[in-house]
């Protein structure tokens, strides 16, 4: 069972991204949310199971960066990808995502094929 947790201050963000995922046909059995990296990191302590992790950059009370370094550092038994997703889109701020422990980065906004392509090194296509 495939799990992906959603992180985006944008309730509707969080929805596209969801519905994207579906049209291209990459399999995800459940769907976990959170609207900034506090919550997230709650939704990882809790659903322990996590396949991948989507994250945006911007976000309140925790950003994206602060997000992923944190966990990065809790050492947790089993290592969850980290893909960001976001509008920040310049070499900077790819590099500096890839070095604070991102597996991967995909610029807002994205085509399904870009999705499909980027995800699919995480999940099982249909």
């Amino acid at each position: 069972m495939t799990k992906v947790l959603l992180v985006d201050d944008s309730a509707v963000m969080r929805k596209i991204i969801q519905r994207n995922i579906k049209e291209t046909g990459l399999v995800v059995d459940e769907f976990v949310e959170a609207g900034d990296g506090n919550q997230a990191l709650d939704k990882v302590n809790s659903n322990g199971d996590l396949d991948l992790i989507l994250l945006d950059w911007n976000m309140p009370n925790m950003s994206g960066i602060e997000f992923v370094k944190t966990l990065r550092s809790l050492n947790l038994s089993k290592r969850i990808p980290v893909v960001m997703v976001t509008t920040e889109g310049s070499d900077a701020k790819v590099s500096e995502a890839k070095e604070s422990g991102a597996d991967g980065y995909l610029t807002k906004p994205f085509t399904a094929d870009q999705l499909r392509d980027t995800l699919g090194d995480y999940l099982l296509v249909n």
